[in-house]
């Protein structure tokens, strides 16, 4: 029997317990109000998975019937799960609680539908707080509808946190020129989707950009002059500068009144009593205009005297503030001047992760979440094996550090190419190891989740799909940086060294194993459900996207090896048709976001491939010496 995240005690015995016709939910007199949903939770399960069609009712239970009750004498994240030949009778120290034992028996309904096994769990986790963050800025802005389903995931497998990374993509009233050519959220779908976490015991919590990641805001005519690097507003846009060049001006008096401005109406749709000011890589402070005060006070002190300011803002509007660790952890002592109620979310994404930044912080004092990531960042599949391990180790210092939770991230970086299906599993691994010390290996985890999420049988999926990062070869971040170094005029030697980093001899047998991969999924496909048949579309667009990317690699480097090569029409229109249907999944889940730019990035190296050898080519991936 498969049930994430693990029970902390789980026994199975001989008998079952059959569901039947008459069979009804009930809610116990202790349950509040909110347990209905729980309860229809259940039933949509049962009718699903076991063809039952199952009653609810509140009162006295019956033989045959599923007890729904919260009892105070557990721990408020304490549950309990009895399945018996007479009945089953799931309990929880407050509804929350109650709500994760119906989603362990959702799990087992799954996997067994209505005849189910003699099973007596008694759970709860040993991390409180255990979230999942979510880049909805640079890259993927996904529909309300969308993240509601993400919510759903995570409800099903007991997390109790997300946060949604936002620069610019919330319709703030009055910064239309912030938002005038994206596709922000709005209030009203925060205000929706904050209700709609709130009822599965998920805390929606707020999270800005308020001073470095500030890109966007910073290249609008009204407060370029606030960015602390002059003259950086009328610079084409470019996803790497994007990820640079964008801090706030600590020094300019107008700067602290917006920012708050921004906090203030932004809180006020979200009952969370947290705020993340985020904060982190404030790469050019102190390098600009306000050098002169960095080095009058130091520039320790010129990062603290902005985050305390905001970090009194909240805490004087009931807020308890969150932010990045990365800066904090480079002048430990500061940790002391830290209010009480801040915590630190110490961040890092290696699979070979250190403690380091984690001991530093709790050393110093200071309050932290550990935070790893789902690593889906500049791949088309992300990188099951890096995010198991990094996850494994950063919950790993969870324990070891007394953290008070674990946010395990998902980031958009170069435009979120990666499908959101993909990050699903890093997401899975996080509410497991963040539940629990007893974990399945990385490979018996992956056949877990193929069962249980992915509705594959066979169990092969993940492992199928792990292979993919090891078969890109012409990886997306290398394709963005030689474009956005042709346009920029990078010298030629260091446009060559780039590219030189691509062993271009492997696409071929790179190539014929993804061949060999649409297949296998194929056959996987035939023994799931047709439910669950959406990760194979989206599989089969990203093992082509790595195919034809593989292939545009391999010819530009030939062009730029002095190779005469055919014309480049019929590989330039499989990026197109691979676009198309990028571009189709994307708008299924999620508003245009940064769709635009990314298919610019494919029609550029379109428009490439088609020139013939008499046609100029750029400085980079031109053909030899002429």
């Amino acid at each position: 029997m498969i049930v994430l995240p693990v029970p902390q005690k789980m026994e199975e015995g001989n008998a079952q317990l059959m569901l039947q016709g008459d069979s009804m939910i009930v809610l116990d007199p202790s349950c509040p109000q909110g347990a209905l949903l729980y309860a229809r939770l259940l039933q949509d399960e049962l009718r699903t998975w076991a063809g039952l069609t199952t009653g609810i009712s509140r009162g006295a239970s019956r033989k045959g019937d599923i007890l729904l009750k919260v009892d105070g004498a557990l721990g408020d994240q304490q549950y309990t799960l009895e399945i018996r030949e007479d009945g089953a009778r799931l309990r929880g120290g407050s509804l929350t609680a109650m709500g994760w034992a119906v989603q362990t028996l959702r799990q087992i309904v799954r996997q067994s539908g209505g005849l189910l096994q003699e099973t007596v769990i008694e759970d709860e986790p040993d991390i409180k707080n255990r979230g999942f963050f979510f880049d909805v800025t640079r890259g993927r802005v996904l529909s309300l509808e969308s993240l509601k389903r993400l919510a759903d995931t995570m409800a099903f497998y007991k997390m109790n946190q997300l946060q949604l990374y936002v620069e610019h993509t919330y319709l703030f009233r009055d910064l239309t020129e912030l938002w005038r050519d994206d596709t922000p959220l709005t209030a009203e779908e925060i205000l929706e989707l904050d209700q709609y976490c709130y009822d599965r015991g998920i805390e929606l919590v707020p999270s800005l950009a308020t001073f470095g990641h500030l890109y966007k805001l910073l290249r609008t005519k009204t407060f370029a002059s606030m960015c602390e690097l002059p003259d950086r507003a009328d610079d084409k846009f470019s996803f790497r500068d994007r990820m640079a060049h964008h801090t706030v001006n600590v020094s300019d008096p107008d700067v602290l009144p917006l920012i708050k401005g921004l906090i203030e109406e932004y809180m006020a749709l979200f009952r969370s009593d947290k705020f993340n000011i985020c904060a982190d890589e404030t790469f050019d402070l102190g390098k600009g205009r306000s050098k002169a005060l960095a080095e009058e006070k130091g520039l320790g002190s010129l990062y603290m005297d902005y985050i305390m300011e905001l970090f009194a803002f909240l805490i004087e509007k009931g807020k308890k503030p969150m932010f990045w660790g990365d800066i904090i952890a480079q002048y430990p002592e500061k940790c002391s001047l830290l209010p009480k109620e801040v915590v630190c979310l110490t961040w890092g994404y290696c699979a070979t992760q250190s403690d380091r930044e984690a001991k530093i912080l709790h050393d110093a004092g200071a309050a932290q979440y550990l935070c790893p990531g789902a690593c889906g960042w500049n791949t088309w599949v992300n990188l099951f094996g890096d995010s198991y391990e990094n996850i494994r180790r950063m919950c790993s210092y969870a324990r070891q550090y007394g953290a008070a939770g674990v946010l395990n991230t998902e980031w958009g970086d170069f435009g979120h190419i990666n499908q959101p299906v993909f990050s699903i599993p890093g997401m899975i691994y996080g509410a497991v190891w963040s539940w629990g010390a007893n974990v399945p290996d990385y490979q018996e985890l992956n056949r877990q989740i193929s069962v249980l999420e992915f509705g594959d049988p066979s169990g092969r999926l993940l492992a199928l799909l792990g292979e993919v990062s090891s078969l890109t070869v012409f990886s997306w971040y290398h394709v963005v940086a030689i474009k956005e170094g042709v346009e920029k005029n990078i010298e030629r030697d260091k446009l060559r060294e780039m590219f030189e980093k691509e062993d271009m001899t492997k696409v071929p047998a790179c190539n014929r194993r993804i061949l060999e991969m649409k297949r296998e999924l194929c056959v996987i496909g035939r023994g799931m459900d047709s439910g669950s048949r959406g990760i194979l579309e989206c599989a089969q667009m990203s093992l082509e996207a790595v195919r034809v990317w593989n292939e545009t690699g391999l010819r530009l480097r030939r062009l730029q090896n002095g190779e005469k090569l055919e014309d480049g029409m019929e590989l330039a229109g499989s990026l197109e048709k691979c676009l198309r249907t990028f571009q189709e999944l994307w708008r299924r889940i999620g508003k245009e976001g940064d769709l635009a730019r990314i298919s610019e990035v494919f029609y550029w190296y379109a428009d490439v491939l088609r020139e013939t050898q008499a046609q100029r080519r750029p400085a980079g991936v031109s053909q030899g010496e002429r």
